[in-house]
């Protein structure tokens, strides 16, 4: 399989502590794949610096062959990888389509005096991010509630609508960070078919962190185990889930044996 993203030896240390240590991921294309461990493990400190927000203190991260190791969050953005967040992050007090229209700004075809000018460009432009914007709200039926502001959407729309502003940059990468946070069953269930049917549908790969392990094992290819910013253990969702140093330390014998 093609190599999309590579990270090699990268450690990331906050003081004396090191969250990632010679942290080493391969995610080919159109894979599926998931990171797990403890509260405090490394696995957002692992998002943050492929997404740009921390720069490694060694090691290198590459996209599709392009060394990205220091690259700026917009920059990296523009490259090709977008994210969720644990923690919800929307533009409460604008509309759901609004949110959308956003993630379109870094590549609007019209310039500053374009944009302050209202130029024949500029309304094109527009017209084109609103009705794109809309066929990914209706893509993950969000459609009708486009004109609410998006802090009053239940929670589980919150997160969809955080999808789609994601994929609204149409990115070769979809990093997730524990989107079932929150999630009841029926709602964890309903997450999965959907990262399922975007997989199916758009031509990127995903990389996801979840403290729940149906998500994890049901959609990712190959998962690893971080502990301590370190590699503990990487195979299949069945390699990893009868790893010994797993089942003692992570998921307990009886959760994965469930």
């Amino acid at each position: 399989m093609e190599k999309l993203l590579k990270i090699k030896e990268v450690t990331k240390a906050f003081g004396g502590l090191k969250a990632v240590s010679k942290y080493n991921l391969e995610l080919g294309k159109g894979e599926i794949r998931g990171i797990i461990g403890p509260n405090g493990a490394g696995k957002t400190t692992v998002f943050n610096l492929i997404t740009g927000v921390y720069q490694p203190d060694s090691g290198q991260i590459h996209l599709d062959g392009e060394n990205i190791t220091g690259l700026q969050p917009d920059t990296i953005a523009r490259k090709g990888i977008a994210r969720t967040f644990q923690n919800i992050r929307l533009f409460g007090e604008m509309t759901v389509w609004d949110n959308v229209k956003m993630a379109f700004h870094a590549r609007t075809g019209y310039n500053f005096w374009g944009a302050l000018l209202h130029s024949a460009s500029f309304k094109k432009e527009e017209k084109r991010i609103g009705k794109e914007s809309l066929e990914f709200l209706d893509y993950l039926g969000l459609a009708e509630r486009r004109n609410e502001l998006a802090k009053n959407l239940p929670y589980g729309e919150q997160r969809r609508l955080e999808i789609a502003r994601a994929l609204a940059t149409k990115p070769k990468i979809l990093l997730l960070d524990e989107p079932a946070a929150g999630m009841n069953p029926k709602e964890v269930e309903d997450l999965i078919g959907l990262i399922q049917k975007i997989h199916n549908d758009f031509p990127l790969s995903i990389l996801l962190i979840d403290h729940q392990m149906p998500v994890v094992t049901e959609l990712c290819h190959i998962i690893q185990v971080i502990n301590f910013g370190q590699l503990i253990a990487e195979g299949t969702p069945s390699q990893v889930i009868n790893n010994p140093l797993v089942l003692q330390a992570y998921l307990g014998e009886e959760e994965a044996i469930a």
